[in-house]
């Protein structure tokens, strides 16, 4: 089924906007939205239409990237990697599972010693490869058209200097030996910060040639995190887990939500920062990440990815595709 869907295109279908969207992202005034199925959105009304995109790929994409208007890049399951270079209106594949495990592979054999460590990544790397491509991405981070990073579950991390002709392997460079899930890489100016599964908080100070893992705020899981305009850290997850650390995550302080799990997050133009939960409601602050107020969603649905579009309006995707919704005082209005 993987490999079938490594090689069927999207399918083109009016149904394509009532399909699940996992993730969102600007390629300048442009919206782009991708989901299950292959699916990606395009719109250039900041949210109100939106079209299909031909994808050479059927299966389901999580999250996407643009570092400038044009060129862009979406990640999804069985280890799939797709470059547009036209602001997401063609795509094509750069990598998948199977080139993935490859990739891993031969860097496992190439940096192998004969310490325990080693060992126990070549035997994980040889599963990789007798696995195939049922391993998916999670996360897609590019500062510039050439250098990216890719992360995915079982530890996945992937770097490119030259926008994804090639790539190689980080996993040997990553204090990850449990090879826990990795679900967001984001960027505080030369800082690289990836949180993930059980609490995992890894981060780089070298550009992504090596990531060191931190004290764990918590022991739940962390689906992603927010740079204040301070530049403080806000990392968010499962039961409504969410710490702040205003000295590049040596301390945290917990932030009090509702015990309801966080699953996206984003910093509008204001500054303020945004959460969204599980079950479709949004939460707002205006101190810099100290505290979140409650704002009222009309009809709230599961929330998967958040973006601000041109106009400022919030664009949310989820379990019924993407809406628009504007911020006004303590209320959320469609």
């Amino acid at each position: 089924m993987a490999a079938d869907a490594l090689e069927q295109p999207a399918l083109m279908t009016p149904k394509a906007f009532h399909l699940v969207q996992l993730g969102l992202a600007r390629a300048g005034d442009r919206l782009v939205s991708v989901g299950e199925r292959g699916t990606i959105l395009l719109s250039d009304d900041n949210g109100k239409h939106w079209r299909q995109a031909k994808v050479p790929v059927s299966v389901a994409l999580t999250s996407v990237t643009f570092p400038d208007p044009k060129k862009g890049w979406a990640v999804g399951h069985s280890g799939v990697v797709l470059n547009t270079i036209d602001g997401g209106e063609t795509w094509t594949k750069q990598l998948d599972g199977l080139a993935v495990a490859k990739l891993e592979s031969d860097s496992a054999k190439a940096e192998a010693d004969k310490s325990p460590a080693a060992q126990r990544r070549l035997d994980e790397a040889e599963r990789l490869v007798q696995d195939g491509a049922d391993k998916p991405f999670l996360s897609v981070y590019f500062v510039d058209g050439q250098k990216g990073w890719v992360t995915g579950a079982y530890g996945l991390l992937f770097a490119t200097d030259d926008g994804g002709k090639t790539w190689h392997s980080l996993m040997g460079k990553t204090q990850n030996p449990n090879g826990r899930h990795l679900y967001s890489l984001k960027a505080d100016g030369s800082r690289l910060l990836v949180v993930g599964e059980q609490g995992t908080v890894l981060t780089s100070a070298d550009g992504g040639m090596r990531f060191d893992r931190m004290t764990p705020p918590g022991k739940g899981t962390l689906f992603g995190q927010l740079i204040s305009s301070s530049g403080a850290w806000v990392v968010y997850g499962l039961k409504g887990n969410a710490f702040r650390s205003t000295d590049g995550g040596k301390r945290w302080v917990r932030i009090a939500m509702l015990p309801i799990s966080l699953t996206a997050g984003l910093r509008v133009s204001s500054g303020a920062l945004i959460l969204a939960d599980e079950a479709g409601q949004l939460y707002r602050s205006q101190d810099d990440g100290q505290h979140f107020t409650p704002l009222t969603v009309v009809d709230p649905v599961p929330i998967t990815s958040l973006v601000e579009s041109a106009d400022g309006t919030l664009i949310l995707s989820g379990l019924r595709g993407v809406r628009r919704i504007e911020l006004k005082n303590k209320e959320a209005q469609q």
